[in-house]
């Protein structure tokens, strides 16, 4: 789980600052599955091989190795691809060590490795990508306009400038009680929390020490997805804001 980052004395607006920078628009579009990826795949796996996610499996406890260490370098390396390919989300190490039943977590990393440095070389317009503590492949920023035309229909969601304040304030202070965001922002943060919870990019934390042990909140892994980022360390610092 990542660990809480704490807000470096970054106001709230400072902060709604660095999330635009990083890509935080106030009007975001809803993510979709693009039907390009089985074209895709055809790049990563044999002709005629059709690729299935396994059934869901326990997580290998530590480093523990299993009866997929028996499985060759190259036979790793094109499990690892067409699982990361057909994963609708961003799939962990730990996962696909579990999936493939306990090869090396080494073994895994230089799969994944291997799987970068290929479509890096491809020419194809596709990149490994790090989201949310896990790994997916997307198309590169440089298709991004020729692939939004696949959706018919584009409808916004659109995140007020209060919203995106608040979440700021999420994102760098968490785990954080609505009166520390309320005493923040100054102003009521209930209906705006409650906005955030719903559109998946907040989520209740746990409980504050404090009396009355009001709930405390946090960013989502949804939030981290959506918006670019590998963690939470990749949010701008107040270093990286005084430059600009």
């Amino acid at each position: 789980m990542t660990q809480p980052i704490e807000g470096e004395g970054a106001s709230a607006m400072e902060a709604t600052g660095s999330l635009s920078e990083a890509g935080f628009e106030a009007e975001t579009a809803p993510r979709e599955e693009s039907e390009p990826r089985a074209e895709a795949v055809s790049e990563l796996a044999p002709a005629g091989e059709a690729l299935a996610v396994a059934a869901p499996a326990e997580e290998v406890a530590g480093d523990g190795v299993g009866a997929g260490d028996a499985l060759t370098d190259v036979e790793i390396a094109s499990a690892v691809a067409a699982l990361v390919y057909a994963s609708p989300e961003p799939i962990s190490e730990r996962r696909l060590q579990a999936l493939l039943e306990g090869p090396q977590l080494e073994r895994i990393r230089a799969a994944l490795a291997t799987l970068r440095e290929r479509l890096g070389n491809s020419g194809l317009p596709y990149e490994l990508r790090t989201l949310a503590g896990g790994y997916q492949i997307l198309t590169t920023p440089d298709v991004g306009e020729i692939v939004q035309r696949l959706a018919k229909v584009r409808k916004s969601e659109r995140i007020s400038g209060a919203a995106l304040e608040t979440l700021a304030v999420v994102a760098y202070r968490q785990p954080v009680s609505k009166a520390e965001i309320e005493a923040i922002r100054g102003v009521q943060a209930g209906p705006i929390l409650r906005t955030l919870i719903e559109r998946g990019l907040v989520r209740v934390s746990g409980r504050s020490d404090d009396p009355g042990h009001p709930l405390q909140y946090g960013t989502t892994k949804d939030f981290l997805d959506r918006f670019g980022l590998g963690s939470l360390a990749d949010l701008p610092r107040d270093g990286e804001l005084a430059k600009d």
